[in-house]
This record gives structure tokens, sequence and C-alpha cells, in this order.
């Protein structure tokens, strides 16, 4: 499989989370980790603001509609059609967003930029993590 090189895209695709990790810290004082997020809109408590983290959810989904409106292109994701493969996956990765206390919005955009050594770890184990996977699927399984 070849994956695109796309620098200008990645670049613009960077500053837009970065701004928006700047502007939800800067104007309500809150991490843009998607966990913490989603946690806020399922279980709301004390001063949680659910409809904040509501419109936040929504923006993200929107996000993809959106740019196919503005520039006419379709956005295209290669996810698996092994749902068993999805279901596990899935599974583990809120596993690991709940032992690690934090997901990889959370602590590699938000945690990295305020130099919190537990997100370095946590970056660290999940980055690893993720290029194992890839190799794993791309050399050994052959997919």
């Amino acid at each position: 499989m070849v994956t695109e090189f796309t620098p200008l895209a990645s670049l613009a695709g960077g500053v837009l989370i970065g701004l928006s990790a700047a502007g939800l810290m800067l104007f309500s004082g809150r991490i843009a980790g998607i966990a913490g997020i989603v946690r806020r809109a399922i279980l709301p408590g004390d001063g949680s603001r659910p409809l904040e983290a509501f419109a936040f959810i929504a923006g993200l989904m929107a996000a993809s509609g959106l740019y196919a409106m503005a520039t006419g292109e379709s956005v295209h994701q290669t996810v698996s059609g092994n749902t068993l493969l999805l279901a596990v996956a899935g599974f583990l990765v809120g596993a690991g967003s709940i032992i690690g206390s934090g997901c990889t919005s959370g602590h590699g955009v938000c945690g990295l930029s305020r130099l919190s050594a537990r997100s370095m770890v946590a970056t660290g184990v999940f980055m690893s993590a993720a290029i194992v996977t890839v190799y794993v699927m791309r050399h050994v399984l052959g997919g």
C-alpha cells in the first residue's frame, strides 16, 4: 500500500488542529482531548458544559462534509471492512485512552505543547505501538 505524500494539506491540517486546541484552551480552559470531550458529553459532571462538548464533536463530524462542499473534492478515508477487526481496534483504543488517562489528541497535541512528562511518555507508547502495528500489517501480514 502506497501512502500519498501531502505536505501542504498535512501542514494546513496541523495548523487547524493546533489553532482549535489553543482556542479551546484560551476560551474555556479545557484541553482538546477527544476522549475527555466525549466523556463530558456522555457523562456530564459538575461544571462540565456538555453542550460545549457536543458542539465540539459536531464540528469534528461536520468537518469532512464542509471540506467537500468548499473544495468540490470528496474526502478519502481507508477503513477496513472487517467488522471484528474494527470492533477489536475500537476496544483497544478505548481501553488505551482509559489506561493512559487520555487520547492521542489530549496527550500528543495538548500535553506535548504543555511539556507534560506524562504526555511525553504516553505519546511515546502510543506512537511506538502505531509504528509496530503498521509494520506488522504491511510487512508481516501483507495488508
